[in-house]
C-alpha cells in the first residue's frame, strides 16, 4: 500500500507548561479529503502550524510522502517557505491577501517559490525571464479559472466579495503547485450559496489530483466533502473514521455537546 502523503507521528507541541497537542497522529492518502474537527480551542490551528512550520512541535514527526514516490521529506524544523517548496501549501482562518494589488497580482505571488529569475534576469530581461513572467501570467490565469474568478483578474483584491476573498487565498495556494492543500476553516464567514460554491470547489480541486487536509466547524460541509474525520478535544485525539462513524461517537457527541449523552 502506498504511504500516505502526509504522515503526522506523536506529534505534541508545548507552551511554556501547556500542552497544547499531545501525541497526535494523522495520515492523509493521496486523492482524500481528510477533516479535522473539534470545539473552539481544541488545538486544530497549532496543528497546522507544526506541520507547516510555523511553530517546531516539541515531540514527534511530520513527514511528507510525494506522490511520484521519491524519498519522504521529514518536514520537523524547515521554514513555513520550504515547506511550501516541497508541496504542501495552506490558507489560513483569517484572509491574508494583499488588498491593495490585483486578483491576478495576489496569484503570480504564490507562484514565486517555483519560479528561478534573479536579480540580474530581473533588471536586464533577459529572454529566459521574459519567457517565465509570460508562464507565470498564464498559469495564475488558468488557475483564475479553475477557481472561478477569471473575470475578476484586474479587480483588486480588496473590492472582492467576502466568498471570492475566500476562492483567490485557495487560488494563491494551488499556484505554489502543491500536491497536499490545508484548507483552515475556508468557509468561515460564508453565507449558504458561498459554502455550496465551496463544497463544489473542493471537490474540483480534489478530483484534479491533489489531497486535502481541512480544518471547518461547518459540519455540513465536513460531512459532505471527507473520505476521513479526526476529531480533537483539548489537544488530544478522541476519535477518527468515516463521517458516520464520527457523528455517532458518544466521545464526540460529548466533547461537542459538553456533556454526557448517558447522564
Amino acid at each position: 500500500m502506498q504511504k500516505p502523503v502526509l504522515q503526522v507521528e506523536g506529534l505534541s507541541m508545548d507552551f511554556g507548561g501547556i500542552r497544547a497537542m499531545c501525541e497526535l497522529d494523522l495520515d492523509v492518502h493521496q486523492g482524500q479529503i481528510v477533516a479535522l474537527i473539534g470545539p473552539n480551542g481544541a488545538g486544530k490551528t497549532t496543528f497546522f502550524n507544526c506541520v507547516t512550520g510555523i511553530y517546531n512541535p516539541t515531540e514527534g514527526n511530520v513527514f511528507l510522502n510525494p506522490p511520484d514516490g521519491s524519498r519522504p521529506i521529514r518536514l520537523n524544523g524547515l521554514k513555513p517557505n520550504q515547506v511550501t517548496k516541497k508541496g504542501m501549501a495552506r490558507t489560513f482562518q483569517n484572509i491574508r491577501l494583499f488588498q491593495k494589488m490585483t486578483v491576478l497580482e495576489n496569484v503570480m505571488i504564490g507562484r514565486h517559490c517555483r519560479t528561478s529569475s534573479y536579480i540580474f534576469g530581473a533588471v536586464f530581461k533577459t529572454r529566459a525571464t521574459r519567457r517565465e513572467e509570460r508562464e507565470t501570467v498564464e498559469k495564475s490565469y488558468r488557475i483564475l479559472q479553475q477557481v472561478g474568478l477569471a473575470d475578476t483578474v484586474n479587480e483588486l483584491a480588496e473590492n472582492l466579495p467576502y466568498g471570492a476573498q475566500r476562492r483567490l487565498e485557495i487560488a494563491r495556494a494551488l499556484a505554489t503547485e502543491p500536491f497536499l492543500l490545508l484548507l483552515d476553516e475556508p468557509a468561515a464567514g460564508m453565507n449558504p450559496q458561498e459554502t455550496h460554491e465551496l463544497d463544489e470547489l473542493i471537490k474540483q480541486i480534489r478530483d484534479d489530483g491533489h489531497s486535502i487536509l481541512l480544518i471547518e466547524h461547518d459540519m455540513k460541509l465536513v460531512m459532505s466533502l471527507s473520505d476521513k474525520i479526526y476529531v480533537v478535544d483539548y489537544g488530544k485525539k478522541i476519535a477518527e473514521g468515516s463521517p458516520r462513524e464520527v457523528s455517532s461517537d458518544p466521545a464526540v457527541i460529548k466533547a461537542y455537546l459538553g456533556e454526557d449523552i448517558d447522564a
